[in-house]
């Protein structure tokens, strides 16, 4: 059978390595002591923490969602809630998305929107790629209006960056997509929309995402607390740390680290790998709180009054994540480094009674896509292919 190396235990490591595991000899390479990327997840005094954000489980496509439930009792071992989400604007809780509550706004505010919302369906109508940035495009589908009242501060505390450079590469299936006539029949009628990325989503009973990532990583050869420092070609095939050989390699790492990574005195792939040494993310600090018994599942937080850019209720998730005798949980996620002593100052203005428990520091948990992003990624893909080094990040979509 062929040797294949997997550099990284996230998801996406650890799903290429089930798929692949029938046909070819896995082995999965983790730099930590346990296996999860960003879905990893710790007890803590009885209480469930996801390190970084909340995650869920849901897919549009039919062939992931049977794969992914093959190895799963979706009846007994998942549950599926529906979203509810808000948004904290001026203290008062608006629904999500913001388009579809414009009821809930003052009088003079809504005939502005009104006004924008009128303009804009005169336009030809453009689909996401049409537009040069992510700036234009919340411009061109929500008015001026919403986008100073929300998706301007929203998203810039989020990425942290110019969303006039940001590129919509990334956007399509991931963002609620704006739609006229169900922005006026959502709050003609007072509907919950069901369309909706993440409109509803399954979450595993025990263990939340760690428990996804446990189950998938069974059987699987995984070796932990090692780090890839070198791939080099030896013959045909590939040294991994100047020891095992492997006929090929899946990067499921960082790929700004392949220039340091991969041992070659080529040129041209020199070039292609320090062209994307540069790319960018930003990290998030999350701070795993104790709140009041509330039915949210999301809370948006636009306001500059308050550094964090939202709150995941994981405790309503599942009863199971919460400790019996504490109160429910959530994690409050903050844009970059921000120290535990600040967080604990910034929650104590938002709602719910937060009382911290733990935090985490994740230094890249957002990629940041550039109008050249895809074009460089692509480079390095044809470069690193013909020598047997494949990457988790499709041709087509990145996978963050």
């Amino acid at each position: 059978m062929k040797k294949i190396a997997i550099i990284g235990s996230g998801i996406s490591g650890i799903s290429i390595g089930k798929l692949l595991s029938r046909n070819f000899e896995v082995t999965i390479f983790e730099k930590s002591e346990k296996v999860g990327g960003l879905i990893k997840c710790d007890r803590i005094q009885g209480n469930l923490f996801h390190r970084v954000g909340g995650h869920v489980f849901n897919a549009k496509n039919p062939k992931v969602f049977e794969w992914f439930w093959s190895h799963f009792d979706r009846d007994k071992e998942f549950l599926k809630a529906r979203r509810n989400a808000k948004i904290l604007y001026n203290g008062k809780l608006i629904g999500y998305p913001l388009e579809n509550y414009l009821y809930e706004f003052d009088k003079s505010t809504v005939e502005k929107i009104i006004i924008d919302l009128l303009e804009i369906n005169k336009r030809e109508e453009k689909k996401p790629n049409e537009y040069p940035n992510f700036e234009a495009f919340l411009k061109g589908n929500f008015g001026n209006t919403l986008y100073e009242l929300y998706f301007k501060p929203y998203n810039k505390k989020i990425w942290n960056t110019d969303l006039s450079k940001v590129s919509l590469d990334w956007l399509e299936g991931k963002l609620p997509m704006p739609n006229l006539k169900q922005m006026l029949l959502s709050n003609m009628v007072r509907e919950e929309e069901t369309e909706m990325v993440h409109s509803s989503f399954y979450y595993a009973k025990e263990n939340g995402s760690q428990f996804i990532i446990d189950r998938l990583a069974t059987g699987l050869n995984i070796i932990s607390n090692n780090e890839i420092k070198r791939i080099e070609k030896s013959g045909s095939g590939l040294k991994i740390n100047n020891t095992e050989l492997f006929d090929y390699v899946i990067y499921c790492g960082d790929v700004r680290k392949l220039k340091d990574t991969f041992i070659t005195d080529e040129q041209e792939t020199i070039n292609v790998l320090h062209d994307v040494v540069d790319l960018k993310s930003n990290g998030t600090s999350n701070l795993f709180c104790e709140t009041d018994n509330n039915d949210l599942s999301w809370l948006y937080l636009p306001g500059s009054e308050i550094k964090a850019h939202r709150i995941i209720y994981t405790g309503n998730f599942s009863s199971t994540n919460n400790s019996p005798s504490n109160r429910k949980t959530c994690v409050v996620e903050f844009s970059g480094k921000v120290s535990f002593e600040e967080m604990c100052e910034q929650v104590k203005k938002l709602p719910g009674n937060l009382k911290a428990i733990s935090y985490n520091q994740e230094p890249n948990s957002y990629v940041i896509q550039d109008q050249d992003t895809r074009t460089k990624i692509q480079k390095v893909k044809m470069a690193m292919e013909p020598k047997g080094i494949f990457s988790s990040i499709p041709k087509v979509r990145c996978n963050f």
